[in-house]
């Protein structure tokens, strides 16, 4: 179940060389609202590091704007390109510096958990992720982005909310004797 909260924003962002992908969403209570998605074009630099600059610069400025308390971003996946992988991860780097520079806290998550979370499918496309978070958030057909990027950040936020009030597991246990020995109270 959801924890309710009073008031939390979270952003979301689908990092990317290209197109780099953000969402917005404002939580109250338990019902989570789309504020703002959108993309950082980085089409028109063609030097890799005025691209890694003109994200800190974007992602500054959507954090200064929106005031998020945390910061969901999809994890890069492995590629059989490690060239664009290495630049991905740069790219993602890039922002994580930047909500750390604010105190904001990190969370990661993997595509396939994002589209699981979102559609029940982890294979699902682009076009099924934004279909149904438009259907979700009650966002008219005419707010649907032209580059699915922004709805893909939108995503990783909606995930992330989705988390809240999830347990987490504070100590890892290596078994059930392991378990026994650190919560002697909790056996009979």
């Amino acid at each position: 179940m959801i924890q309710p909260v009073i008031e939390k924003i979270i952003l979301g962002i689908d990092p990317g060389t290209t197109i780099m992908g953000y969402g917005v969403l404002r939580v109250k209570g338990t019902k989570p609202e789309m504020i703002a998605m959108g993309i950082i074009d980085l089409r028109k630099f063609g030097n890799h590091y005025l691209k890694l600059r003109h994200i800190h610069e974007r992602v500054l400025s959507i954090i200064e704007s929106y005031l998020p308390d945390e910061l969901a971003i999809e994890a890069p996946f492995f590629g059989k390109n490690v060239q664009s992988m290495l630049k991905l991860g740069r790219a993602q780097g890039v922002a994580m510096a930047v909500a750390l520079s604010r105190d904001i806290p990190i969370t990661e998550y993997a595509p396939l958990k994002i589209k699981m979370a979102i559609t029940g499918n982890g294979q699902a496309s682009k076009e099924q992720v934004a279909d149904m978070l438009q259907r979700m958030l009650h966002f008219s057909k005419d707010d649907m982005p032209t580059f699915m990027d922004a709805t893909d950040g939108l995503a990783a936020a909606y995930c992330h909310f989705l988390q809240l009030g999830r347990p987490t597991l504070e100590k890892g246990y290596s078994g059930w004797k392991d378990f026994i020995s650190k919560n002697p109270d909790r056996v009979k």
